[in-house]
């Protein structure tokens, strides 16, 4: 119905906005990624939107971006998962890190979004696995020198009790952040406070 709605911003708090269009104020529900990127009241908008018709009523969610719009797709349409949780989660995580945690099964970090209980996480990893990977960014590049820091690192998590793949999980991911490159003592602190979040 709504691709997008563009119009003068009237109102904005977290969770909704009132966008200005042609003089019709349009209520529309938006995540916390998308209120924190909103310009001031008055300015010009443009937001990505979904329309959900009900008996009763008509709901419009709006997006800053693309890829939150396209996620948000995704959610709702697993069982379990309506408007509002899928909101929660693109409230609590960016795109990429809902990617992410798809990809890897990361149960645990799916888990910790308000109305996201295991079963419903274990079934996002399962339904959105392929479909997400698109969202989840260039696979890091990581350079030849830092494979054996790495082993090391993945090394020293599993000696001190972690799974194997919740160690290499973690270790690739503080490697990403770290642009490939970082010390042996620097990589395992960080992927020991990514393990204990």
């Amino acid at each position: 119905m709504f691709a997008t709605l563009r119009g003068t911003l009237r109102e904005k708090a977290p969770g909704g906005a009132v966008v200005d269009v042609g003089g019709v104020g349009y209520q529309v529900q938006i995540p916390l990624s998308t209120f924190y990127e909103l310009p001031q009241e008055g300015e010009t908008i443009t937001l990505r939107t979904t329309v959900q018709i009900r008996d009763d009523a008509i709901h419009i969610f709006g997006f800053g971006t693309e890829g939150e719009r396209t996620l948000f797709r995704l959610l709702i349409a697993v069982a379990g998962v309506g408007p509002r949780t899928a909101l929660a989660v693109l409230s609590g995580m960016s795109v990429e890190e809902v990617a992410t945690a798809v990809t890897t099964r990361d149960i645990a970090r799916l888990q910790r979004v308000p109305g996201i209980g295991r079963k419903t996480a274990e079934r996002l990893a399962l339904e959105l696995h392929d479909k997400v990977q698109s969202l989840a960014g260039p696979a890091a590049d990581l350079a030849p020198v830092a494979d054996g820091v790495r082993r090391d690192v993945v090394s020293a998590l599993v000696n001190l009790g972690y799974p194997a793949a919740q160690a290499e999980r973690a270790t690739d991911q503080v490697l990403t952040e770290a642009g490939g490159a970082a010390a042996f003592e620097s990589l395992l602190r960080s992927a020991l406070r990514r393990l204990h979040r």
